[in-house]
């Protein structure tokens, strides 16, 4: 077992996570696909194995206990497929839509998701009509708070977002009138999930 799996193993208690071998396995595959070709597209930050475990992936993988089974997501800012491709590969249920506007970055995709049930679209959201979904997530979007406003207009009526900050993101959220509840990430201080609806 790798350095990336025992990481996975180790601390998946913490985030209240039963990821099964064959699951880990996959995930291990993901994260080996992601870092060949981080090089030329840097998808991610570098970090190390045990890092991308945790901080990555198992943070990833907070979003289930919130997606009902055949859930629709739209995925916003997809860049390496974070947190959309960990869920898709634990949950094969889930419907995804994956938003990136890098083209670049979208041919990643593509090869990550092949076995899913996921479409990709390699344009920016506000130039994309919502696709029908009941949930919007987002976690590493470019100048994410500039294009938050527009990115809770853009979202589906009665939808959830599903969000990754800090106490700016809840500020922005209470300002823009939205309801939220914030869920501590595990092993971090000030970082949270967000779960924002109408």
């Amino acid at each position: 077992m790798n350095s990336f799996e025992q990481s996975l193993f180790a601390n998946m208690k913490s985030f209240d996570l039963d990821v099964p071998a064959e699951t880990v396995s996959r995930l291990g595959e993901y994260y080996s696909l992601l870092t060949r070709w981080n090089d030329r597209l840097h998808l991610v930050a570098p970090c190390t194995p045990e890092e991308f475990a945790v901080r990555h992936i198992l943070e990833s993988l907070m979003l289930l206990k919130h997606l009902p089974t055949n859930a629709r997501v739209a995925d916003i800012g997809s860049g390496g497929g974070l947190p959309i491709i960990p869920c898709l590969i634990a949950r094969p249920d889930l419907h995804a839509t994956l938003i990136e506007s890098s083209q670049k970055k979208s041919v990643f995709l593509r090869e990550a998701t092949r076995r899913f049930h996921a479409t990709i679209i390699a344009r920016p959201f506000e130039q994309v009509d919502p696709p029908p979904v009941g949930f919007v997530t987002c976690r590493a979007l470019d100048q994410f708070m500039q294009k938050l406003p527009a990115l809770i207009e853009w979202a589906p009526e009665g939808s959830s977002l599903l969000l990754f900050g800090g106490e700016t993101l809840r500020e922005e959220l209470r300002k823009a009138k939205v309801n939220s509840e914030a869920f501590l990430i595990p092993q971090s201080e000030k970082r949270f999930l967000f779960l924002a609806t109408d």
